[in-house]
């Protein structure tokens, strides 16, 4: 099977920068919801990283007949219970900024120390079309930081502290954090196997 076209199924324009950079070398048309906009945000109802991806991706092929790619990501954070998880993006509630989020859980670590703030994050990212369904994880441990350092990056690139680099994702470029990132990671997975799969 060979595919021409492959659809994101995101609206944040930050996720699909990251992930047409980590697709632009297989020679597909990669297309993004802006191509869609009758498609609107879809209600991820799943308990898991993986049911929601699932659902993104089922949904944008339904409407589409389009391959499609869709990822969903949560941070894990240990002292947390694994809080904010799959709720990461609306972790401060609906419609919130990324910064509203970030205030939200450096409230809820006020006071804990460096060694009780380990944290994960965990990219999950399924295929689905009408013919094969694949998914794949990727994740990268580190620690949430006392106040947001970086300029770079989304989300909560600027409190994610990774060790072995010495720096916050929001301190990296885009390349050197897509070497090392969960969604960085879990994108190669995938990549190699729609090269194997579908190709």
């Amino acid at each position: 099977m060979q595919i021409k076209e492959l659809v994101i199924a995101t609206h944040n324009n930050d996720k699909k920068t990251e992930m047409q950079y980590a697709l632009k070398d297989l020679e597909v048309k990669i297309l993004s919801l802006d191509s869609f906009p009758e498609i609107g945000e879809i209600e991820e109802s799943g308990s898991t990283l993986l049911e929601n991806s699932f659902i993104k991706a089922k949904e944008v092929y339904r409407k589409t007949g389009i391959p499609t790619l869709a990822d969903d990501t949560g941070l894990e954070v240990e002292f947390l219970n694994g809080a904010p998880g799959i709720y990461s993006a609306r972790y401060a509630g609906k419609n919130v900024t990324y910064e509203d989020n970030v205030k939200k859980l450096l409230s809820e670590l006020s006071g804990v120390e460096k060694k009780l703030r380990a944290a994960q994050f965990r990219t999950v990212i399924s295929f689905f079309s009408a013919k094969k369904e694949l998914w794949v994880d990727g994740r990268i441990e580190g620690f949430i930081t006392e106040k947001p350092i970086g300029e770079k990056g989304f989300g909560y690139d600027s409190v994610f502290f990774v060790p072995d680099r010495d720096l916050t994702f929001a301190q990296m470029g885009r390349e050197e954090k897509n070497k090392i990132s969960h969604r960085g990671l879990a994108l190669k997975k995938m990549v190699k196997l729609l090269k194997e799969n579908i190709y």
